[in-house]
């Protein structure tokens, strides 16, 4: 993907003191980016807007991403968060760049955390919903699912909301494109490298 801004760059990303988790800490960078390319994406008259009664608003998906990524990460994956109460913007209606400064600030935070975690840490069990016990990996990548889903649901409501420009997800769309993109709409492409051999 290619977005014209990038919350935190590469020479942000620490290395993983064992290089066997270093995709855990650029996926969290990469779909951080993604999520606050997304926010960014967000029309002011946008921000209360949902496309049912019976839906959340697009102000209620950011704060519960700030909220429940700190949940996820205190309680089941047992990192070092600040207090809730620095968690949300001030004010009763924050704008998306407070919302965005508080979401990307909370990331760069809990990196260094990621980056330092040995393989014994990653794979201790660690209390989850319902007492389950799950691997703190385990909860890490729930975790990057469950964002994921909420970052849709941004897309879907601004789409839905007749913004004018909605970012892409993973790959191309009617408002981002780019020359390297191969998507895959057809049965050719699914195809590719499925029978090539060593």
């Amino acid at each position: 993907m290619k977005y014209e801004w990038t919350a935190i760059t590469e020479s942000e990303t620490p290395r993983a003191a064992d290089s066997v988790f270093q995709h855990l800490v650029d996926t969290y960078v990469s779909e951080t980016n993604k999520t606050a390319s997304m926010w960014q994406a967000i029309p002011v008259q946008l921000l209360d807007h949902s496309p049912h009664n019976k839906c959340n608003t697009i102000r209620t998906i950011l704060v519960h991403q700030l909220l429940s990524e700190r949940r996820f990460f205190s309680q089941f994956v047992g990192i070092q968060e600040p207090p809730v109460d620095q968690l949300l913007p001030t004010g009763d209606e924050p704008s998306v760049a407070e919302y965005i400064e508080k979401y990307v600030g909370l990331a760069k935070l809990r990196l260094p955390q990621f980056a330092e975690a040995s393989s014994d840490w990653w794979h201790q069990e660690m209390p989850f919903f319902g007492g389950l016990k799950r691997e703190r990996i385990w909860t890490f990548w729930r975790r990057i699912l469950h964002t994921s889903h909420h970052r849709t649901q941004v897309q879907a409501w601004l789409r839905l909301g007749g913004a004018e420009f909605v970012p892409a997800i993973y790959g191309p769309s009617t408002d981002v494109q780019w020359d390297e993109a191969d998507p895959t709409y057809s049965i050719e492409a699914a195809d590719r490298g499925a029978n090539e051999s060593d």
